[in-house]
């Protein structure tokens, strides 16, 4: 009785869209209704789509710019907080408040931050004596500067989970190292990274399925522009079914997004019974 109500949102609006998107994506339709039957064709244009290598890249691209960046100004971040400090309170909010926000209002906001004429970012620049910078006109500038939006959503989500962390490793552990001579450096890297090693390997994980997902900051600030410099493959998932009128290609190219992200899913998985085995 209490499994039902769950059990019928999850049909309805999980387990019935993927049936209908695995029934499109082997039909060639411009709309939800029923289409003339291709069979493997949608998926074997893939391969000759220049336009889906292109939102491959640039989902490689800006997931290897946004996952690493993220996680390594979180920890420090957490290190640096995880010490007594005046307002450390106020600190730590402030810099996880990014990662609340909409993903909709930070690209508004940040698309009036970063604009090229009247642009806080560029008026900032020329107070410096600098030029201004085609932040979100020039097609590799459009693609650094959601790198750096993204990152700073999301770095303090990974300050938060590497604070937990580093709380849980023994005080009595560093003190002894700290007793026999080891310097801070040789702390963190001989005790302080191994130990964060579990945590570490599911924030990567998340991350990469965060960035993998990423698509209303994109959508408000470059619509996946100049060109196609920053359209990543679930945005051209979007464009293919509301904008082409392909449905059963753009499901197609959905699943193939699905089968990366469940891919993963399971080494999150996987990464999560390592660290509860660890701890």
């Amino acid at each position: 009785m209490f499994v039902g109500p769950a059990a019928l949102l999850f049909l309805a609006f999980s387990l019935i869209p993927i049936i209908i998107a695995i029934t499109l994506s082997f039909q060639d339709t411009q709309t939800l209704g029923e289409g003339r039957w291709v069979g493997l064709d949608n998926f074997s244009q893939l391969g000759s789509d220049r336009l889906f290598r292109t939102a491959l890249l640039n989902t490689l691209v800006f997931t290897v710019g946004t996952v690493p960046t993220a996680m390594a100004i979180g920890l420090g971040l957490a290190i640096a907080l995880n010490r007594p400090l005046p307002g450390r309170s106020v600190l730590r909010a402030m810099f996880f408040v990014p990662m609340v926000a909409a993903g909709v209002v930070v690209g508004v906001v940040m698309s009036w931050i970063f604009n090229t004429d009247y642009g806080v970012a560029n008026n900032a620049l020329e107070m410096l004596g600098l030029d201004r910078l085609p932040w979100l006109t020039s097609p590799r500038m459009a693609m650094l500067t959601l790198i750096i939006v993204v990152v700073w959503t999301r770095i303090g989500f990974c300050m938060v989970i590497y604070l937990g962390a580093l709380q849980s490793i023994p005080a009595e552990v560093r003190e002894a190292a700290a007793i026999d001579g080891a310097g801070p450096w040789a702390r963190f890297r001989a005790i302080t990274l191994p130990m964060l090693t579990p945590t570490t390997s599911i924030l990567l994980i998340l991350n990469v399925v965060f960035s993998l997902q990423a698509f209303d900051v994109i959508y408000v600030m470059t619509g996946g522009g100049p060109g196609f410099s920053t359209t990543v493959l679930i945005q051209y998932v979007f464009r293919s079914a509301f904008q082409d009128a392909r449905m059963g290609y753009a499901a197609a190219l959905g699943l193939v997004l699905v089968a990366i992200l469940l891919i993963f899913t399971l080494l999150r998985q996987r990464a999560a019974k390592r660290a509860e085995s660890f701890l």
